[in-house]
């Protein structure tokens, strides 16, 4: 009865610590190999650099395509772009034609 109690006694005190110690491990490993831990940083970093230097490009090229926008607006077209725009459109072709630019009198 005494050994019963003892062991029962031992095994109640036992059971928190042990829960405790899991619970630090579980969160523990994930903080340090998981998905967000530590080691996945560096990754994540060199991701977060390639993301923004694809934003960057693609902020310049909308920066410039607002430039060319804003340049036909009517009452503001510019004419040089409106040439080069209709050269650009008159020099294709169907397949196998050829345009022979005429200088201007």
């Amino acid at each position: 009865m005494r050994i019963r109690r003892s062991v029962t006694r031992f095994f109640g005190i036992s059971v928190l610590p042990a829960i405790t110690c899991a619970i630090v491990a579980y969160f523990g490993y994930y903080a340090i190999w998981g998905e967000r831990g530590m080691l996945a940083q560096s990754e994540t970093q060199a991701r977060l650099g390639v993301e923004q230097e694809q934003l960057a490009r693609i902020q310049g090229a909308r920066a410039r395509l607002e430039h060319r926008i804003d340049l036909l607006r009517p009452g503001a077209v510019d004419n040089d772009l409106v040439e080069e725009l209709a050269r650009g459109q008159l020099m294709e072709g169907a397949p196998g034609q050829i345009a022979v630019p005429r200088s201007a009198h």
